[in-house]
């Protein structure tokens, strides 16, 4: 694996301006996605959030558009605005080292004034519902896109972008380079990767050793409806650091929020009805510790990247398998250990019990007391003895 960002093939402006931030050393997803990125190559990355994925495309999409006359000439799209936003953060003092500009687009903002920096800006980074909006209102056009870049697209089909998506992909060059990552390459994904790419180098990478996930414990708490938020009012104050509560709405967001306040928990909370200012200073609060508790809904959530949460609670259980990972792995960050909380009301016992089952939580579900009723045991025999 080569130490440095020049053996790999990165060149001297964007070594020193790596170097200006501190960013030294390759990790090991840019070591194995760098060389054959910045060869033209399609990539298929399979790489968690944390692992170095952004550098991993964004210089080689940064060096191959140096140079373009013409805008936009890359285009990375994102499931969330949170994540829009990180990714043109990171990359925007090296766009500028090679003279080239970044915009985002993403829901909550003004669409004209998005779509005016959209067609000056070399490349455009946003999430798929916004960016089909300019599309059909034809206030941009991708037909000179030369690299596509789709990050997290495992959230991006959890999300249900797929069909967005496919309509973005339609309108953009055929001759192009195409780099997609995600968590997994399994399943769904793959699906999107062959549909997408086209002889594309396959990498993958763990975490970097310092942003490892710590260990995590799960509890599972059986509640009532009358001692719900008196449990949930006992967890909290028992958080040393920051505690993200998930909840099934967005009016649940705000109801919890406010009975929070009136037991003198002051939370802050995060959902798709708040416009991006609302959002972003929301976010700055929770990560800066005024605000030692977010409330938030699971669409907001994607992408939230705070290393300091030491508590994650599911007062209202996630529905599938899926969000209960992205759930709890908000904690658990930079090493550090974390705690996963879900409560459970009894009609819930059973859902939440063949989760728990699913995902090797099984003991600790047993002993919160939680348990599948007889009727739903009776189900499951009926269905295998009518399936032989």
């Amino acid at each position: 694996m080569s130490s440095t960002f020049a053996a790999l093939g990165v060149d001297q402006d964007l070594v020193r301006a790596l170097a200006k931030r501190g960013v030294t050393t390759p990790f090991a997803i840019q070591s194995a996605a760098l060389p054959d990125a910045l060869a033209g190559l399609d990539i298929l990355a399979e790489s968690p959030t944390g692992s170095g994925k952004t550098l991993a495309f964004g210089l080689p999409l940064i060096a191959r558009v140096a140079g373009a006359n013409h805008a936009p000439a890359a285009l990375v799209l994102a499931p969330t605005r949170e994540l829009a936003t990180q990714i043109a953060d990171e990359l925007a003092p090296l766009a500028a080292a090679k003279r080239l500009r970044i915009a985002t687009v993403y829901g909550g903002v003004s669409l004209n004034k998005q779509a005016a920096r959209a067609r000056g800006a070399h490349i455009l980074v946003g999430t798929p519902g916004r960016l089909n909006d300019l599309l059909e209102r034809r206030l941009v056009s991708l037909d000179r896109v030369r690299i596509l870049v789709l990050d997290e697209a495992d959230r991006m089909l959890d999300m249900g972008f797929r069909p967005q998506v496919d309509r973005i992909v339609d309108r953009l060059p055929a001759n192009r380079q195409t780099m997609l990552f995600s968590a997994t390459l399994r399943g769904p994904v793959t699906e999107l990767a062959h549909a997408y790419t086209v002889d594309a180098s396959r990498v993958s990478a763990e975490l970097p050793p310092e942003t490892e996930q710590g260990e995590i414990r799960h509890t599972f708490v059986a509640v009532t409806a009358e001692t719900k938020l008196d449990r949930l009012v006992d967890e909290l104050n028992d958080v040393d650091r920051l505690a993200l509560v998930f909840v099934r709405t967005k009016y649940g967001a705000d109801k919890l929020a406010r009975k929070l306040g009136r037991q003198n928990i002051q939370a802050a909370t995060l959902h798709g009805n708040m416009s991006q200012g609302q959002r972003e200073r929301a976010l700055a609060r929770f990560a800066s510790g005024r605000v030692t508790t977010l409330v938030a809904t699971d669409v907001a959530a994607r992408g939230l990247d705070v290393d300091d949460i030491s508590h994650v609670i599911n007062f209202d259980p996630p529905g599938a398998d899926a969000d209960y990972v992205h759930r709890i792995g908000r904690t658990g960050r930079a090493g550090r250990d974390g705690n996963g909380i879900t409560f459970v009301l009894p009609e819930q016992h059973d859902d939440v019990h063949r989760l728990a089952q699913r995902l090797g939580h099984g003991r600790q579900v047993a002993e919160a007391g939680i348990r599948r009723t007889p009727s739903a045991r009776a189900g499951t025999r009926s269905r295998r003895h009518r399936s032989r």
